[in-house]
């Protein structure tokens, strides 16, 4: 309670509204000036959660790794919080419709980006799709080095800002000047994030949400922010000089603990 009384001091004070915490059940006395804010923190709470049951309903479905939903803000816009989230933003539902090859340095044709890319990641770089939670071989990666474009080579992420969030794609606190962040309102990148570009081709890497303060204990919970990746969309360096990471692979399987594993038959 302690830790959590603090975070909403620290980043929910300042001048926008002022708040007393009663009891340990969390009661919360607002002022007048917080009938606005209230619903848009109600609003929010309920996407949040609304998100992570479908992500895990995604991650225990079997299909294909790139998820039928055009990107994470799908799982929020899919539902019936939908009615709450456009009542406040009309064009929650659409995706970011700004051409990913207009204006940026590098720029190809669609039979040029898919005779260098994966299929998934022409899906992901080049049609804005996204991958299916833990699919990525680079989630589960913790060393030292950087992350850069799939499609370009673009320096994107610093591995110091990354950090496990638990939601099945790699995230980071911070990113490199190589990322372009959708132009949004504060209250639509609040609620559903913002896209996240390579500045250089266009290429879609992912969303950025603004609840980086729930990751205790990690680079996030300093810069607020959780920039969640496709591992598709990106390729590792190691600083170590050891061979470089593509992200479009599948991670190793891993060994069920021992209360979950079958038993053993020993035929006689």
């Amino acid at each position: 309670i302690t830790q959590y009384r603090q975070i909403f001091e620290t980043h929910c004070s300042p001048q926008w509204f002022r708040f007393q915490l009663i009891d340990l059940d969390r009661e919360l006395t607002f002022t007048s000036e917080m009938k606005n804010y209230a619903f848009y923190c109600g609003g929010f709470a309920l996407l949040q959660m609304y998100t992570f049951v479908s992500v895990i309903k995604a991650m225990s479905t079997e299909g294909p790794k790139i998820n039928s939903l055009s990107s994470r803000r799908g799982f929020i816009s899919g539902g019936f919080t939908s009615v709450i989230a456009t009542s406040i933003i009309p064009n929650i539902a659409y995706a970011n419709d700004k051409s990913r090859t207009d204006g940026y340095e590098i720029q190809k044709t669609a039979s040029e980006w898919r005779s260098m890319l994966t299929p998934v990641q022409y899906d992901i770089l080049r049609n804005g799709a996204t991958e299916r939670p833990n699919s990525s071989i680079l989630e589960s990666e913790e060393r030292k080095g950087e992350y850069s474009c799939a499609g370009c080579g673009t320096p994107l992420f610093d591995g110091a800002a990354k950090f496990h969030s638990g939601t099945g794609w790699p995230s980071f606190a911070t990113t490199l000047s190589g990322v372009e962040v959708e132009d949004v309102s504060a209250i639509q990148a609040g609620l559903v994030g913002a896209e996240l570009r390579c500045r250089t081709c266009g290429g879609h890497l992912g969303d950025v949400f603004q609840d980086g303060f729930l990751f205790l204990n990690t680079p996030a919970f300093v810069s607020g922010k959780r920039y969640c990746i496709d591992g598709a969309a990106l390729v590792f360096k190691p600083a170590d000089g050891s061979n470089i990471v593509i992200g479009d692979q599948l991670p190793p399987k891993k060994d069920l603990p021992g209360f979950l594993s079958p038993p053993k038959i020993t035929p006689r």
